[in-house]
């Protein structure tokens, strides 16, 4: 693998998957359906696209105080991606990563970086995150 970036980590983890760049902000809350694992927003240009288990690229997600309840029901249906990375970093998604963990649920790296650092990096590439935010292609 070869490392491609330092991301500012959110929540510490590691995770690895395919890379899902996201061609547009979303709003978790009604932009995702938790029990599918997919966009669903029928406005959003991605929409019907799997996020389970990708290293998931949003430029930004739109503000709802209910995200973290959204990041909550994806760990619970299993359908949450390996890893989240961010354009702009959002704490309340990143709330719901953290009360997911002390759940028990699988932990969830999120983490914040330019989409631009990934420019190279195609949809479907294999990417890694690990706890430092050190981020692999690969």
């Amino acid at each position: 693998m070869v490392k491609v970036a330092d991301a500012r980590v959110l929540v510490a983890a590691a995770g690895v998957g395919p890379l899902l760049r996201l061609r547009a902000p979303i709003s978790f809350w009604g932009g995702v359906d938790p029990v599918a694992g997919t966009v669903a927003d029928p406005r959003h240009p991605d929409h019907g696209r799997s996020i389970a288990g990708t290293v998931l690229l949003v430029p930004a997600a739109v503000g709802s105080s209910s995200s973290s309840a959204i990041m909550l029901e994806l760990l619970r249906e299993g359908t949450a991606p390996a890893a989240i990375v961010l354009g702009r970093a959002d704490a309340i998604l990143a709330l719901g990563a953290v009360v997911g963990r002390e759940l028990g649920y699988a932990p969830i790296s999120i983490v914040e970086l330019s989409p631009e650092a990934l420019g190279g990096v195609a949809d479907g590439d294999i990417v890694r995150i690990d706890e430092d935010g050190a981020t692999f292609l690969g």
